[in-house]
């Protein structure tokens, strides 16, 4: 997606993109805890249906724990 500003030097071309699915969940994921939460965040951010973002986060979810990703600090 491109946006055209018109600005004193001349038109200017902004583009947009918005974020992938990854990046959507990612972010999420962040920002809350909650699976279903996290479903909404990411559908809202793509513009997606529920059903299948809610899909993809399980299945991230489910890889991440199989994996052991979990942050450790060390104070």
């Amino acid at each position: 997606m491109s946006e055209d500003w018109q600005t004193k030097y001349g038109t200017r071309r902004v583009r947009r993109d918005p974020p992938t699915l990854e990046e959507a969940i990612f972010a999420a994921a962040g920002i809350t805890e909650d699976h279903e939460q996290q479903a909404e965040i990411a559908a809202a951010l793509m513009g997606m249906e529920l059903e299948p973002v809610l899909a993809e986060v399980k299945k991230t979810n489910r890889l991440a724990a199989r994996s052991g990703a979990t942050t450790r600090v060390i104070a």
